[in-house]
């Protein structure tokens, strides 16, 4: 069985430093743009990379760069600069968030490593395998899955990567719009203000925190992790101190080797009350936990301690030396390390006027690694006689041998990679027609809904778990578009019921993620996205259109500004009406509070708004609480249909917004005037 890598986080030289000291394989950081933290306390400037991957290769570890926000089409030349950047100074791979970047980096750095980002949502073994099939080389997959379902996704083509300590975040990665919709900070765009982390309740309960997950630990599931074939064990916090990764990385380090790890040193340098195991087990009990004072105070008690980890180098390599000191001749030590190969010399030896030097001498000297990477292994001499070098000459022998090492083993380890010359390019824009009024898709939670919809929609888009024939009644299967679950939680039922709404003559399916692009492919459905893909620039819009998508709902992240400028033959849509999702949650919030038999439908913020709340067997969504209104607003001319989304509207309310009328209650332009 092979051991899986350390993969271990990084917001400062410091935490690098710290991680590869205490023993990680690999490191994860990012630059000051394009970084799901896109933070200045955690991210590197550039001669930081450069010096980071110096640093990485020399202990024969890996350097990743997070590359995992979504970018606009003005920022596309400067994403690629950085790129070529990082590959120039040997960065291994890049962990990739938005569909147009893939193919940035591949036109940019042909030979390029790119893994998939948990932000991408993928969470089955269709969408792990179409992301292989696409040239992904790893996957992050979603954190909320459970044991059978990582072992799913192991078996498919390309590697995976897996958190096993740290943050839990309450939404399904890449699926969390709450900080841009509340405050302007785009998880998206690496700027979660971590709004989750407030007051919420069912109830109005001011002190509790509805929405804040324990810390996530999977330590003592690492035996059964590398046995189901998890490549990478990642560790969560590049905005984390230099302590907390040290502490992380090396009881990883003891659970891959069947040591029992020291949980309450992981507690107390940083928890949330405690720990969970996630939703590894399947049982999503026990994860609710907020930070504690007595938290903060146990990490005080133990920082010191924890320093003691990687206070000096790593000694990893073994060093075989053979010196050879012979009268009127260099003294000359020659070493072999990891099959390479060196020869240093130095001055011509004295005689001895006392003691002469002799092999034990040698070897206590030379055997001094210091603060170094390196250890001594075997140590030879061929020394002539009545011959002496002074100590201090041996030194520095020594030193010269170990700082060539480092250069050639870092030269090693370093990838060398293609960089071209090319200079992103946008397509032609596509002339399009106004459309007025602008065709509807609306997306229906009730018959009654449909009943109104069917009549004024283009489409009527329907969660699958509530179409039966009733609905396929009401609407010609054409104009039926099939929503499959945003969290597949069992793959093989999903498709078996495709399969029969296909035979039934429904043709279209709504992508939420690459999971639903991938099964309706395969399944031969037409394919539509949904704006949870985040699609927020033209490269993306044009590497979903190859994958046979024919139209997308663009990011409702996007300002109408960015929208006119969009260039693609990709019909896009905007969403036009609606409570807009803010979370996708494996954990319900109010049944962790109250129970599903009190269940209060709402969620309440410290300011008293009310947040409705939609629940289905296998997650959660978590609504904004004001109603997106578009439907009275000019729309860019590069917009080809508006997305209504329903949820407690009647038949005579829906009819009365797809005619274009003001709803009643509280009404937001979202994020297209304002931005983020």
């Amino acid at each position: 069985m092979k051991t899986p890598e350390i993969l271990a986080p990084a917001g400062s030289m410091d935490a690098l430093r710290a991680a590869l000291r205490s023993g990680a394989d690999a490191v994860y950081v990012g630059g000051k743009r394009f970084s799901a933290r896109n933070s200045q306390a955690a991210g590197l400037e550039n001669e930081e990379l450069k010096e980071a991957a110096l640093l990485c290769h020399k202990y024969a570890a890996k350097l990743y760069i997070a590359v995992n926000t979504v970018i606009t089409d003005d920022e596309a030349a400067d994403f690629c600069n950085f790129v070529k950047f990082a590959a120039s100074i040997g960065a291994d791979a890049f962990i990739v968030q938005d569909w147009g970047c893939f193919d940035l980096i591949k036109a940019s750095v042909p030979d390029a490593v790119i893994h998939g980002s948990t932000q991408m949502s993928v969470h089955t073994a269709a969408g792990t395998k179409m992301l292989g099939e696409l040239g992904f080389s790893r996957i992050v997959p979603a954190r909320e899955l459970d044991c059978n379902t990582i072992e799913k996704i192991c078996s498919e083509i390309p590697e995976t990567e897996v958190f096993v300590h740290g943050a839990l975040c309450m939404s399904v990665s890449g699926q969390c719009y709450m900080s841009a919709m509340m405050g302007g900070r785009s998880a998206n765009r690496g700027c979660c203000g971590q709004a989750c982390r407030l007051p919420f309740s069912a109830t109005g309960n001011k002190a509790s925190c509805a929405l804040s997950l324990k810390d996530l630990s999977l330590l003592k599931n690492a035996g059964k992790l590398a046995e189901i074939g998890v490549d990478s064990f990642k560790i969560e916090g590049r905005m984390k101190r230099p302590e907390y990764v040290a502490a992380a990385v090396s009881e990883l380090k003891k659970a891959i080797g069947g040591i029992q790890p020291d949980m309450k040193l992981l507690r107390d340098i940083f928890s949330r009350d405690g720990f969970t195991d996630g939703y590894f087990t399947g049982k999503r009990t026990d994860m609710f936990g907020k930070r504690e004072k007595d938290d903060v105070v146990s990490a005080r008690t133990v920082i010191p301690a924890i320093h003691e980890l990687y206070r000096s180098e790593r000694h990893i390599h073994k060093v075989d030396i053979h010196i050879e000191i012979h009268e009127n001749k260099p003294v000359t030590i020659t070493a072999d390390c990891l099959g390479i190969k060196v020869s240093i010399s130095g001055d011509i030896p004295e005689k001895a006027l006392n003691r002469a030097i002799d092999h034990e001498t040698a070897v206590k000297q030379l055997s001094k690694m210091g603060d170094t990477v390196f250890f001594a292994g075997e140590i030879t001499s061929d020394i002539g006689p009545e011959l002496m070098v002074r100590t201090g000459k041996l030194n520095e022998l020594r030193r010269n041998l170990t700082e060539k090492l480092a250069e050639l083993v870092i030269n090693k380890n370093t990838p060398v990679f293609t960089v071209t010359d090319n200079i992103p390019e946008l397509p032609e824009k596509s002339e399009v027609s106004p459309k007025f009024p602008l065709p509807l898709r609306t997306f229906c939670r009730t018959i009654e809904q449909i009943k109104a919809a069917a009549e004024l929609s283009e489409y009527v888009i329907m969660p699958i778990e509530l179409i039966n024939n009733n609905v396929i009644s009401l609407v010609n299967t054409d104009r039926l578009i099939i929503s499959p679950p945003r969290f597949i939680s069992d793959e093989e039922k999903l498709i078996s019921r495709l399969m029969e709404l296909k035979i039934a003559g429904l043709k279209r399916i709504f992508c939420h993620t690459p999971d639903s692009i991938a099964i309706g492919k395969k399944l031969g459905f037409k394919l539509h996205g949904s704006s949870t893909l985040n699609v927020c620039n033209s490269y993306a819009a044009e590497k979903i259109r190859s994958l046979g998508l024919e139209d997308c709902t663009f990011s409702f992240e996007t300002k109408l500004s960015r929208l006119d400028d969009i260039r693609t033959p990709l019909p896009l849509g905007a969403a036009v009406y609606g409570h807009l999702p803010l979370m996708l949650t494996r954990n319900c919030p109010i049944k962790n509070e109250v129970g599903c038999k009190n269940c209060t439908g709402q969620l309440i913020d410290r300011m008293g708004k009310c947040f409705p709340v939609i629940c289905s067997k296998d997650y959660t969504e978590i609504l904004n609480p004001d109603i997106l209104c578009m439907t009275d607003k000019q729309l860019p001319e590069s917009i080809s249909f508006g997305l209504v989304m329903l949820t407690d509207e009647n038949e005579e309310q829906t009819r009365r917004i797809l005619s274009g009328e003001r709803p009643d209650g509280t009404l937001t332009r979202g994020l297209y005037y304002r931005g983020i």
